[in-house]
C-alpha cells in the first residue's frame, strides 16, 4: 500500500488524543475517547499515553502475525497495554483511558478491515464507496445528547451538558448489551466489525478520525467521493484544512451543533496501485 497521512489537533491547549501509524502492509487510525476531568478515569495515565502505547502494540500484534485474524491481533494488543499499567491504575474504572480503532490490512489477495468505535474507513469498490464505521454508541445516551446541541460551545451550560452526557454513556461501554471500544478489557475486541475485500478490487481507501469525517458527515461540505477526491487529489493536510476553514465559520456550534469548537483530525488516503 502506498499511505499518506495527516494529523493535527482540534486545539492548541491540549496534546491530540490522536494517534496515525502505518507499515508497508498495515495502516489505522485511533481515535481517543475524551475525558471530562471532573469525572476521572481512574488512571494516572493521560489518553495520549494510552493511544501511543496501543499504536505500538498493534503494529507488534497485526503486522508480525499477518496469518492471525484482525480480532485477535487487537485483542492481545489490548491485553498488552492493558497488563502494562494494571498494577498502578483501576482498570475497572469506567472511563479508564479508551480509544477507536481503525485499521487496514494488506495481504496478498485482499484487504482486511477493522472499525472499533466511530472512526471512519471508506473503502472505494466496484460497487461505488462503502463506509464501516462502529456507531453503536449512537444508541444510548440520547437525551443528554440532544441536550448538548441546545448551548452554545465555550458556555458553561454547553461543557455541564458534555459531561452528564459521557457520564449517561459511561456505564454502557464494554457491555455485553452496551457499545464496545479499545480500552482495559480485551474482549472488545472481538465485537469490532471485520471484513475484507478483494485486493483487485479496491481502488483507494481512506481512515477518518471523526474529526476529519465532520467534513462530510456532520458539517455536509462534500459527500464521501468528493471527500475521497480531495483526499486523493490535494492530500490529507488539505482536507484537515478543509475541515478548519469550516469550523471557523461556526465557532460556537450555532450552524453544526457539537462537542468542540474543533476536535482532533485525523485522515490516512491508501493507495493499492
Amino acid at each position: 500500500m502506498r499511505v499518506s497521512f495527516a494529523s493535527a489537533p482540534g486545539s492548541p491547549h491540549k496534546p491530540s488524543e490522536d494517534t496515525v501509524a502505518a507499515t508497508p502492509h498495515l495502516a489505522f487510525v485511533l481515535d481517543g475517547l475524551s475525558s471530562p476531568p471532573e469525572l476521572g478515569t481512574g488512571c494516572i495515565h493521560s489518553t495520549p499515553w494510552y493511544v501511543a502505547h496501543l499504536a505500538a502494540a498493534l503494529i507488534e500484534q497485526a503486522a508480525t502475525r499477518p496469518a492471525t485474524p484482525l480480532a485477535d491481533c487487537a485483542a492481545s494488543a489490548l491485553a498488552k497495554v492493558a497488563d502494562s499499567h494494571a498494577a498502578t491504575c483501576d482498570l475497572t474504572h469506567t472511563g479508564t483511558p479508551s480509544s477507536s480503532i481503525a485499521l487496514l490490512r494488506e495481504n496478498e489477495a485482499t484487504i482486511e478491515y477493522l472499525s472499533l468505535f466511530d472512526s471512519v474507513i471508506l473503502l472505494d469498490g466496484p460497487d461505488g464507496i462503502a463506509k464501516i464505521s462502529d456507531l453503536r454508541v449512537d444508541g444510548y445516551a440520547q437525551a443528554e445528547h440532544q441536550q448538548t446541541l441546545r448551548y452554545e460551545i465555550g458556555t458553561p451550560e454547553h461543557q455541564q451538558a458534555v459531561s452528564r452526557l459521557v457520564a449517561a454513556q459511561r456505564p454502557h461501554r464494554n457491555t455485553p448489551d452496551g457499545y464496545w471500544v479499545a480500552g482495559s478489557n480485551p474482549e472488545a475486541a472481538h465485537h469490532a466489525l471485520t471484513g475484507t475485500i478483494e485486493r483487485a478490487h479496491l481502488k483507494r481507501a481512506a481512515i477518518l478520525s471523526d474529526g476529519a469525517s465532520c467534513l462530510a458527515e456532520d458539517y455536509h461540505q462534500t459527500d464521501w467521493t468528493g471527500l475521497l477526491d480531495l483526499l486523493h487529489t490535494h492530500g490529507p493536510e488539505h482536507l484537515i484544512h478543509q475541515v478548519r476553514q469550516a469550523e471557523a465559520t461556526d465557532p460556537t456550534g450555532t450552524k453544526w451543533p457539537r462537542y468542540k469548537a474543533g476536535d482532533d483530525a485525523t485522515a490516512l488516503l491508501c493507495l493499492t496501485d
